[in-house]
């Protein structure tokens, strides 16, 4: 926030940040019993993608950066999934999720273009 660094230029750090922000909007509909198990690990999962792709632009080396997108990605895959359950359970329903599903895609479709 305060050091001017390139990985706030990215794209798909943007997209990042705006899935985060979807995320913890979505979470605030879970019910309270699910506060340390589903809300807990899907906000977990939606930082870690903002904060790998940050800590993966820093890196100098090729392989170094490719990991931490590749953190990320899995990160994204794990927020997909544990929306899966939100949806089987019936917490939230599909179409209330459309925005997230884009934004899912699209960090997952930018991060694989990244490390390949």
């Amino acid at each position: 926030m305060f050091i001017p660094l390139n990985h706030k230029t990215l794209d798909v750090y943007k997209a990042a940040h705006e899935m985060l922000l979807e995320c913890y909007i979505i979470t605030r509909e879970l019910p309270p019993e699910e506060k340390f198990v589903l809300v807990s690990q899907i906000r977990r999962a939606s930082l870690s993608v903002k904060l790998n792709i940050a800590e993966g632009a820093s890196r100098k080396s090729t392989a170094e950066r490719k990991r931490f997108y590749e953190v990320a990605r899995s990160s994204v895959v794990e927020i997909d999934s544990a929306v899966e359950a939100v949806v089987d359970i019936k917490y939230v329903a599909l179409d209330n999720l459309q925005n997230l599903g884009i934004l899912l895609n699209r960090c997952f479709s930018m991060l694989c273009n990244m490390i390949s």
